[in-house]
């Protein structure tokens, strides 16, 4: 099926983008990659009137380090985020994640931002933002404004951006010392997608007990979200197996999961208790090896 007529703008810079989204109101679009947005349009589930590529403003790409935390631009592509050294060397759960990401068509073409505005509930890169305690920066009409990860993800397919406000980068604050991170994802064979995704961010103190769990869940639910009562058992414990075992069970603490054709309610929950624990398994080595 193709997509309903619309009239396309590519924008030159940021702020002309911006108005053009104050000006169309909920008939504009913004494209970046493409990815998420096509087949939407192409099923005709979403019908703007206009659409705006924001795909040639080069100011919102690339990876740099400030006072320690890392600012990645928006339209930043998943294969860029795999291959960049410093990212790679200071905040390896990205790479990692990026990694994952559908196939290689959608990792060149597919952009970080794109993909967290978009906020499907199998997305990847949701549940290591919320894990990395990330912060989130928007630009609008009245200038800018930072959301921390926590705050991001609303609901299904909604986040805490305006309709007239364009996510243009991601800062990634510095790892401490003794820090490990893993994600963990059971995807579904057709597109990719996580059935259900967990990261794990764990910092160790010189005795080898938990200073700081963080975990992060996408898939299992419709939105993605911190395993809050997981993170506090295993604070001030030492990360044994028994002890990631039994924090694990309570990694679904909360959650109302998704039941669908790709997996039952019960199922999402015993796998998102199973790769928490694998992800906090991975994680904890991680850290004992920095």
């Amino acid at each position: 099926m193709n997509p309903a007529a619309f009239a396309y703008h590519r924008p030159a810079t940021l702020d002309a983008a911006i108005a053009l989204l104050q000006e169309h109101g909920d008939g504009a679009k913004l494209l970046a990659g493409g990815h998420s947005l096509l087949p939407v349009l192409k099923l005709r589930l979403a019908e703007p009137a206009h659409l705006v590529d924001i795909g040639g403003l080069a100011a919102l790409r690339g990876i740099r380090d400030e006072n320690g935390t890392l600012r990645v631009g928006a339209l930043t592509s998943h294969t860029q985020l795999t291959t960049d050294p410093l990212l790679r060397a200071r905040c390896p759960l990205i790479p990692e994640i990026a990694e994952r990401v559908g196939d290689r068509q959608v990792r060149n073409r597919g952009t970080l931002g794109g993909a967290l505005a978009h906020a499907d509930a199998a997305a990847d890169y949701p549940a290591g933002i919320l894990a990395l305690d990330a912060e989130l920066v928007a630009r609008g009409p009245n200038g800018e404004r930072t959301i921390p990860a926590a705050n991001f993800f609303v609901a299904f397919l909604t986040t805490a951006l305006a309709p007239d406000e364009i996510l243009t980068e991601i800062r990634l604050p510095a790892l401490r010392p003794r820090t490990g991170t893993s994600y963990q994802k059971l995807a579904n064979q057709a597109s990719g997608y996580a059935i259900v995704g967990v990261a794990a961010v764990v910092t160790l103190d010189e005795q080898g007990r938990c200073v700081e769990a963080r975990v992060g869940i996408t898939g299992t639910s419709e939105r993605a979200s911190r395993a809050a009562t997981l993170e506090t058992a295993l604070r001030g414990a030492p990360l044994d197996d028994v002890t990631i075992a039994a924090a694990a069970d309570l990694a679904t603490d909360g959650l109302d999961p998704l039941d669908d054709l790709h997996a039952p309610a019960d199922y999402r929950l015993g796998v998102t208790r199973g790769l928490a624990r694998r992800a906090l398994l991975a994680a904890a080595e991680r850290a004992r090896a920095n």
